[in-house]
């Protein structure tokens, strides 16, 4: 078995050691942004055209693109907590234009249409651009497009293979590091198109503001614990009150859907992150990163980074766990052998940066499915949306979500509600006991590929036959 470039160059235990000695387990981007202190948790009784559940990126982008359909409409949202706190407040801030988890995907699993979605999804992130300057929204937007960059020798043809170009630029190891200075990159595509990054707290802080301004009541600290159905509304029942919807879309994701048909078509896979401490000017000289686009390494246990305004540098990925029973705990968000693995991978990309500490380090759900891009279902008559399983690539993603439900909830047939994307489920993971080690098996298969040059083993190649995967 062959070696990866992070275990080749050892790091010391006592840079780690120093690296995350001050950390505090705690998402920088919820910080940052601040929460929402005028919102309310919701009491009582209300009747409303449209309840949505969850106050992420699917349900705001929801309930905005629903009060700019139908202005009269009273939207409601309920968020059991704050709204953003959750993947929508813990992800990257890559928005990525991508709605089929990337090209090979796209054409695996939707060959007919793929130049349908490849073409809508770049669509969905001009239209996320024009939000952005239409509500003057304070997100540190910036279209700078990202770099997939090759770290193993096996991993440089498939750049030649990628790039087109146009789309997908190819970049020389010197051209590479000319750009973001890593000793570990052989070479990279660049994609100054398809991406682009954003605050994730302040982003949601600002469509929050904007869904209020359009006069959509918004309660935090509100689970919906039940949903039932009548002849006349869809009943939303809290243990505060009760909500009476005409229509419900759901933007629950990671946790479990009010919809229990569907509970076993997502599962959530943990994701952890670090966050440095802003770099100084003669650390950010040593690295470059002047045009601060994403990066994102070709393994297929990959890391994803990225530079903020302040000049701190967010690390994560690699890591992908699922634990039994698929729960959602915060106990799961404080895994040290994580943050541990993750800070020597950092070094080994930046050794030019040891002594480098990390201000923040946190975990959040990943709402993962088997074809790795969203699915979309209905439910009680078409009165009730639900869309999820995002798989990692929903900052965007969660915008034509909003669209396809509103289309589905108002029972337009449209474009994108003909996709057959949008009209086929993936299939479910199996129930546990035989989940866990069902994902433990495809995680060791992952590994051993990583290990060999990046061939697929026939564990893999059969599941890629069948549509079915894993992957964070």
């Amino acid at each position: 078995m062959n070696t990866t470039v992070f275990e080749r160059h050892h790091v010391s235990q006592s840079v780690l050691d120093n690296a995350l000695s001050a950390s505090v387990k705690k998402p920088f981007w919820v910080e940052d942004a601040g929460v929402d202190s005028s919102l309310s948790a919701f009491s009582g009784s209300a009747s409303c055209d449209l309840a949505i559940v969850g106050a992420g990126y699917t349900g705001l982008w929801t309930a905005i693109e629903a009060k700019r359909r139908h202005p009269h409409w009273r939207v409601i949202v309920l968020e059991a907590k704050d709204p953003g706190w959750a993947a929508s407040g813990r992800n990257g801030g890559f928005v990525e234009s991508t709605l089929t988890h990337g090209e090979a995907n796209g054409k695996q699993r939707y060959p007919d249409e793929y130049e349908i979605l490849d073409q809508a999804g770049l669509d969905n992130l001009d239209a996320i651009e024009a939000a952005v300057k239409e509500y003057g929204w304070d997100c540190d937007f910036w279209r700078v497009g990202s770099l997939a960059v090759a770290i193993e020798e096996h991993e440089v043809p498939w750049l030649h293979e990628a790039a087109d170009g146009e789309r997908e630029i190819l970049l020389s190891a010197d051209e590479v590091r000319a750009r973001v200075n890593s000793p570990t990159y052989l070479g990279a595509t660049f994609a100054p198109k398809d991406t682009a990054m954003v605050h994730p707290g302040k982003l949601a802080r600002e469509m929050l503001r904007t869904a209020k301004e359009l006069g959509v009541e918004v309660f935090r600290d509100s689970p919906v614990k039940n949903l039932t159905a009548a002849k006349e509304s869809i009943r939303l029942s809290l243990d505060s009150g009760v909500v009476q919807a005409l229509k419900v879309a759901l933007g629950t994701n990671a946790y479990p859907s009010l919809l229990k048909r569907f509970r076993l078509h997502t599962i959530p896979v943990y994701d952890y992150v670090l966050m440095t401490e802003p770099l100084t000017p003669a650390q950010k000289k040593d690295i470059g990163w002047s045009g601060r686009e994403g990066v994102a390494d070709m393994a297929n246990q990959f890391h994803y980074y990225r530079i903020t305004a302040d000049d701190r540098i967010l690390f994560g990925g690699y890591d992908a766990i699922y634990h039994f029973g698929g729960k959602v705990r915060a106990s799961y968000e404080d895994r040290s052998e994580s943050y541990l693995k993750l800070a020597s991978h950092f070094f080994t990309t930046f050794p030019q940066l040891e002594g480098t500490r990390f201000s923040h380090r946190w975990a959040g759900a990943i709402d993962t499915c088997s074809r790795f891009s969203a699915f979309f279902a209905t439910a009680h008559g078409s009165r009730v949306a639900y869309a999820a399983g995002f798989t990692g690539l929903g900052v965007a993603a969660t915008r034509f979500a909003a669209e396809v439900m509103l289309d589905q909830l108002e029972g337009e047939r449209t474009w994108r509600t003909e996709l057959g994307m949008v009209r086929s489920l993936p299939t479910p993971f199996p129930p546990e006991p035989l989940c866990y080690p069902a994902v433990q098996i495809t995680k060791a298969a992952i590994n051993r590929a990583d290990h060999h040059q990046g061939r697929r083993g026939v564990f893999l190649k059969t599941l890629d036959g069948l549509g079915l995967g894993f992957d964070s």
